[in-house]
């Protein structure tokens, strides 16, 4: 109700209703404290010197929004999914957290239109806007709470902006990713699926080997074919070790040569 009469009077009245409308339209909330909100919105490049000659930026802020959505995030996956396992909550915890991933959702929101930056030969534009929204949820945790900013994450921005179906369709699919990563690196890949010797019609189950380079990279099981390559494929980026990543890259090199000799 406190809300419903505050948000006209702030949005259209009073020296800091720009601020009050752009965060409204950005987030749907009315701030108690603009002055955080803000201080999210300036860039290092931009810092305002005080009078005791400090100087502030988001950065602050920043660090303490990455770990607030970091957390909000672990706790929805693993509400969210509760038979998956580490590796699959792990993977997609970072695609969600990517900078990535933060980078398109401000820019969705409309957050890359006020972020205050003096844009210079020295400074990155890669990760500006993804961090100005960390810095924006530390200011929402600050001002309105753990459980608000848990809300307006999971309700608003994972369902409206970061399309988590998505991501964990994309997540799910290791063959295709290693697939195309070897395409894309230059090597070759084979995966090498049989019935496991507990196969039977009543209870089939499958066994995969990957061989990248024909090095033997990662394995799985499963009740299906695909299921086991899934599996294995997903294996190799937990398996590798330093010995088959050295004879990968020594036969690159091998290959590179071949190739300029010619």
């Amino acid at each position: 109700m406190i809300d419903f009469i505050l948000r006209p009077l702030r949005r259209n009245f009073g020296k800091d209703k720009v601020f009050y409308a752009a965060i409204d339209d950005m987030l749907g909330i009315v701030p108690h404290n603009i002055e955080l909100y803000k201080l999210a919105l300036i860039h290092k490049s931009a810092s305002v010197t005080l009078d005791d000659g400090r100087q502030i930026n988001n950065e602050r802020l920043e660090f303490l929004g990455d770990a607030v959505i970091e957390s909000v995030t672990s706790d929805y996956l693993f509400i969210e999914f509760p038979d998956k396992n580490e590796g699959f909550l792990t993977q997609l915890r970072s695609k969600m957290v990517s900078r990535q991933a933060l980078n398109e959702v401000a820019k969705r929101i409309g957050l890359d239109e006020h972020v205050i930056v003096h844009h210079s030969g020295g400074v990155s534009q890669k990760n500006i806007y993804g961090d100005a929204f960390e810095a924006m949820m530390g200011a929402v945790y600050l001002d309105q709470g753990y459980e608000f900013v848990n809300r307006l994450l999971i309700n608003r921005i994972f369902v409206d902006y970061l399309k988590v179906d998505t991501l964990i369709e994309a997540e799910t699919d290791f063959k295709s990713r290693l697939i195309e990563w070897c395409q894309k690196n230059h090597h070759t890949i084979r995966f090498c699926t049989e019935h496991d010797r507990t196969y039977s019609s009543a209870h089939p189950f499958f066994y995969c080997k990957v061989l990248i380079d024909n090095i033997e990279a990662g394995y799985g099981a499963g009740d299906s074919k695909k299921e086991a390559e899934q599996r294995a494929s997903y294996s190799v980026s937990q398996s590798f070790s330093d010995e088959d990543c050295a004879k990968l890259l020594d036969r690159f090199d091998s290959m590179s040569e071949k190739k300029e000799a010619e």
